[in-house]
This record gives structure tokens, sequence and C-alpha cells, in this order.
């Protein structure tokens, strides 16, 4: 009768069906290709991190940040928590099996019998009991498969933010990378302003001494060296700076970082696939992570109203009772019990109703942030092909600036050395090409940025 009852409890788990709606991806309508570019199959995005910039001290700071980052190791235990967490949820889906032993002693009261006790009658005795105890959960309706489903999507969706962080974090470093060999550009500049500055201060200096210029002329010197000093001063500070942010994201005190190349030796490829939009799909960390945030919602749907249908339990034991410890097995001994129960709710005033609503609009919630990250991240790709393009034609005009200004102001010297110009017209071209060679050295940091973007943009990165 027992084998008969098991079969038949067996036979009606194989054949329960996971009650709620199964996942299907939403529809999001998508453009053929981005704005600003043209359709491509091919796409930056395919290319390792480490291919698209041949500096090696770069290499090494983003291999440290890879391996040493707080925030990447955070994510990564993050992780292991969520699979930890899913297996446990898992768990509960099969039998709970453990075993059990004891020792009771009693003593019964005499007075407590309403009869007479006769002579000699025993109220004291002990027994041994030892065995098997299952407890099992029948998923006739799927409510624990759902809640697994759920688990193993939130899982899978912390793994999703871990490469979302590692993409973070390798254009974090490049980027601050690119910032501080822009920052030792304005220092080179700036030195090299000043060793200018202090030759024309002397050579005014000389001048004035002579007679042949007034006091103002070598005040105006002055001015130009002392902004050439500030300047050094300036990029010092944020040299250090961006040495520190780099030693943090490299998950080490603050400190001296390598350098590699110059800025304007690690100038990117002039052709920047973005690939297509509907590839963004599969390829951005944080649109995967959305979709699996929305497949967990959409599983504990069917967990919800499982809670409709009753909760069918099988506990049972095996095992012995004895006197004696020594016969505890023995064939008189023996004990077994198996009892199935099942729960039905009849009245919970509304909860079980209230919860299947909660987890409707869980999943309309988790469906609408789906599309918006889809869309912020074919923004994204749009803003940084326009940033790329626009930055690198504005670089190369400022190039041209910084050519003509350098002619400016050698035809400037030679003028006031000859005399046929004040000292005016040699500041007035020294100080425009001073910034004119600091804005081109901004223009060539906000280029490269601009080209990391597009890359972490498109998903790039974390293969």
């Amino acid at each position: 009768m027992t084998r008969a009852l098991l079969a038949v409890l067996f036979a009606l788990l194989l054949a329960g069906c996971a009650v709620g709606p199964n996942y299907k991806r939403p529809a999001v309508t998508l453009p053929d290709q981005y704005r600003g570019a043209a359709a491509d199959a091919a796409s930056l995005a395919d290319k390792k991190w480490s291919d698209l910039f041949q500096d090696d001290a770069l290499r090494q700071l983003v291999a440290a940040a890879l391996e040493h980052n707080f925030d990447l190791g955070i994510a990564s235990e993050r992780v292991l928590e969520a699979r930890a967490q899913y297996r446990i949820q898992r768990a509960d889906q099969f039998p709970d099996l453990s075993a059990q032993a004891g020792f009771t002693a009693a003593r019964e009261s005499g007075a407590s019998s309403f009869f007479p006790l006769p002579p000699g009658t025993r109220l004291q005795g002990s027994y041994w009991q030892a065995g098997l105890a299952l407890s099992w959960e029948l998923d006739l309706w799927g409510r624990l498969r759902r809640l697994s489903e759920s688990a193993r999507a939130q899982y899978l969706a912390t793994e999703e933010g871990r490469r979302g962080v590692v993409v973070s974090l390798i254009g974090d470093v490049v980027n601050d990378y690119f910032l501080l060999r822009e920052r030792d550009l304005e220092l080179e500049i700036a030195s090299h302003t000043r060793d200018i500055a202090q030759d024309n201060l002397r050579l005014v200096g000389l001048r004035h001494t002579r007679g042949a210029v007034t006091g103002l002329d070598v005040h105006q010197a002055e001015q130009f060296l002392y902004t050439a000093t500030a300047q050094m001063a300036s990029a010092r500070r944020d040299i250090a700076q961006t040495e520190n942010a780099l030693s943090l994201l490299a998950g080490k005190a603050p400190g001296d970082i390598a350098r590699g190349k110059a800025l304007a030796e690690l100038e990117p490829a002039d052709r920047v696939p973005p690939g297509l939009p509907s590839s963004l799909l599969e390829r951005r960390p944080d649109i995967r992570q959305a979709e699996q945030a929305l497949i967990a919602a959409n599983a504990r749907i069917g967990a919800a109203k499982a809670l409709y249908f009753p909760q069918i339990t099988l506990t049972g034991f095996l095992g012995g009772q004895s006197k004696a410890l020594a016969s505890l097995f023995d064939g008189p001994e023996r004990q077994q019990e198996i009892a199935p129960a099942a729960l039905l709710p009849l009245f919970n005033a509304g909860k079980i109703r209230a919860g299947v609503r909660f987890s409707e609009a869980q999943k309309r919630e988790m469906a609408m942030a789906y599309r918006k990250t889809i869309y912020t991240g074919l923004r994204e790709v749009s803003d940084a092909l326009v940033g790329y393009t626009g930055t690198r034609e504005q670089r190369t005009q400022q190039e041209l600036l910084v050519g003509a200004l350098q002619e400016t102001t050698r035809l400037s010297n030679l003028r006031y050395k000859g005399g046929l110009d004040s000292y005016l017209q040699v500041l007035d071209s020294e100080r425009n090409l001073f910034q004119g060679q600091l804005v081109l050295a901004q223009l060539r940091l906000a280029e490269m940025q601009s080209f990391v973007q597009l890359y972490r943009a498109l998903g790039g990165g974390w293969q």
C-alpha cells in the first residue's frame, strides 16, 4: 500500500505543470543603423581592449586594475552570493532527508489516575528511537520551480552586473591614464613656455637697461612668465591627483604611475565601425542584466499564482523504537510512517490575489526598465559617435590654428628684435600660442576619451 501511494505521488509530481506565464522577450523596435553612422556588421566592440592602444604601460595598469580593483572584487563576491542563493532555492525542489536519534525517559504520577492502580504498576519507563525522517513538498503546480527560475535569473543578473563593472573599470582606467598623459603634456607645454618667457624677460631687461624699452615692457614680460609658472603648478597638482585616482583603481595606495607613449602617439584609428543596433542587446552587460531582472520578475508571477492551489507535503519516518539500544532495529521494533498532507487556502483576505498583482506590477516595471536600458544604450552610442567625429574634426582645425600661431609668433619676434613692433605684439602672439597649445592638448584628450566612451557604449571590454 505504501509503495503504491509513493508511486502515485511520484507520477503526480512528474505530471505537474508550472503555472504562470513563460518568459518571452518583449518586442523592441530597433533602427537599422545608429544615428550618424552607416550600417555595418563589424563593430569596434568586437576588439579586445588590449588591442586598441599599443601602450605597454597602459596594458599593465588595466591588468592590475582587473586583478586588484575593490569594486570588481565586491561585484565578484556578489556573484558568488547569488549563485549560493540560487542553489539554496533549488534545493527546496528535492526531498529533505535527515537522520534522527533520541532517548526518552519518563515517570508518570499515580495520582493522575481516576482508578486505583494495582500494586507493582510501573510508573516509569524509557526507550530509544532512531531512523530516517523524510519531508518533501510535492511541486505539482511549479511554485518551487518558478522560485528556482527566479533565483537563477537573479544570479545571472549579478554576473552581468560584474561584467558591467569590468567595462566601466577599463573605461575609467583608460580615461584617467589619458588624462594623466594630457596633464603631462600641459606641464611640458608650460615648462617650454616658461623657458621662452625667461629668455624674453632677460632680453627685455637688457633693452630696458639700455633705455630701448620702457618699464611697461618688463612688467608685461613678467606677467607672461608668471602665467606659465602658474600653469605648471596647476598641472603638477592635477598630475598628483590623477595618479592617486589611478592608484585607487588599481587597488593600491597612492603612488607614482608608470608612463608609456605620449598622448599624440596614442591616436585612435580613423575608422570606428559601431556595428548594428540589434547586436547591442547581446553585447551590453547592462541590457543583459535588465533582461535577467525581467525574467526573474516573470517567474515570480507563477510562484504567486501557485499559492491558489493546494500545497501537498509528504512526510515519513523509517526506523525503530525499543527499550534496549541493542535491539533497536530488530523486526518487532521497526517503525515506519508516511503522512501525505494537503493545505488549501480558503480565506486570507485577498492576500494571494494581492501577491499576484504585486508580482505582475513588478514584471511591468522591469519590462519598462528593460526597454529604457536599450534606448539609453542607443542614445549613448549615438552621442559617442557624434562626440568622437566632432571632436576629431575640432582637433584637426585646432592643429591648423596652432601652426598659424607659431608662424605669427616667429614673425612677431623678428619684427620686435628689428625694432619694427613693440613688445605688446610679441606678448599677444606668445599668449595666443600658449593658450592654443593648451586647447590642442585638451582636444586630444577629449578625442581619446570620446573614443573610449564609444567603445564602452558599444559594450566592449569585458571579453
